[in-house]
């Protein structure tokens, strides 16, 4: 034995303190990015029912949560809207006084320093539940994209520090770009969802913002689970179109995917940790059948190890709470 030749990697994992001197990945506060639910009404904060501890909250509560987010020092927030009546056309996600945008105001005004994403899409507002316009059974494109950018006008308007648009319609980002610079919003940059694909993890974010398509599904325009390749053509297209953050969603089935688009764009790269995702996790912790924070964070320092340098997800108050718990 004593002649024998080979590499000591244990040395480097000896110790507590020795493993953290070589830990090659971190998850930091500033990384996280917090969905927030916006409910039209009073007095609401209900309990998504597939989503245990996000709830649907209405603006005169709104104040309350932002204050345990800024406490918890969570940085970055996202805004979707749950509003009372929908129409054909989502008239809701454009008009200047949406509940988006009265909640974008109402959270720049009591703190101007927390970044505010506006998620821009139709689905939450259109009575058909699709990301774009409808006639007879089919999603149509090119209609789609002017309704796409005034709806990304209004949110700038109210006050939105990044627009992050979610609906895949071809030429998306450059109609919303072209939009922004005409009304004076050049400063504003486009989060987009470039590979988003068509996923059974999204169920309970629809129960969350009621917006299930009511008939078919989103696979005209989301795309295929078992392509790779063009999510590198999707990305590629929205990057000269003008995109400044790529998001892939989901992220857990996708990593492969964060690392192929870290790999080939020089743009910051956004994992979407999904509601699917989220609820298989809560639903286990609470059998007692996982440890729920070693889950987290083992795959929170996994999405960040496949590239992603921000995380959307609704463990953020967790993960925050855990990390100043350390």
């Amino acid at each position: 034995m004593e002649h024998l030749q080979f590499a000591r990697h244990r040395r480097l994992r000896h110790t507590a303190n020795l493993r953290a001197l070589v830990r090659e990945t971190y998850l930091h506060i500033e990384d996280l990015i917090y969905p927030l639910f916006i409910a039209e009404g009073e007095n609401i904060k209900t309990e998504v029912s597939s989503m245990p501890g996000v709830y649907n909250i209405s603006l005169d509560l709104l104040e309350e949560e932002l204050n345990e987010l800024v406490s918890l020092g969570i940085k970055s927030v996202i805004l979707f809207g749950v509003p009372n009546e929908k129409d054909e056309v989502g008239t809701g996600a454009y008009h200047d006084h949406g509940i988006v945008q009265k909640a974008i105001k109402l959270t720049k005004e009591k703190y101007p320093e927390l970044v505010v994403v506006a998620d821009t899409c139709l689905c939450e507002y259109t009575s058909h539940g699709h990301c774009g316009i409808v006639e007879n059974g089919h999603v149509l494109n090119d209609p789609s994209l002017d309704l796409l950018a005034r709806t990304a006008i209004s949110q700038a308007k109210a006050g939105a520090d990044i627009i992050a648009p979610s609906n895949m319609m071809d030429g998306f980002v450059a109609a919303i770009r072209y939009g922004l610079d005409e009304a004076g919003f050049e400063h504003i940059p486009i989060m987009s969802y470039a590979v988003k694909y068509s996923s059974a993890f999204y169920g309970p974010f629809r129960d969350a913002a009621q917006s299930a398509p009511s008939f078919g599904d989103r696979k005209t325009y989301q795309m295929d689970y078992a392509n790779r390749l063009e999510a590198m053509r999707e990305a590629e297209s929205d990057i000269q179109e003008g995109a400044d953050f790529l998001i892939v969603k989901p992220a857990l089935s996708y990593l492969d995917i964060v690392r192929d688009v870290k790999n080939n764009f020089n743009v910051p790269v956004v994992a979407y940790n999904v509601s699917g995702e989220y609820s298989m996790v809560k639903a286990a912790a609470l059998n007692g059948w996982i440890n729920e924070k070693q889950i987290v964070m083992e795959m929170m320092t996994g999405m960040k190890r496949a590239g992603a340098d921000l995380i959307i997800t609704y463990f953020a108050k967790d993960i925050a709470r855990w990390l100043q718990e350390n």
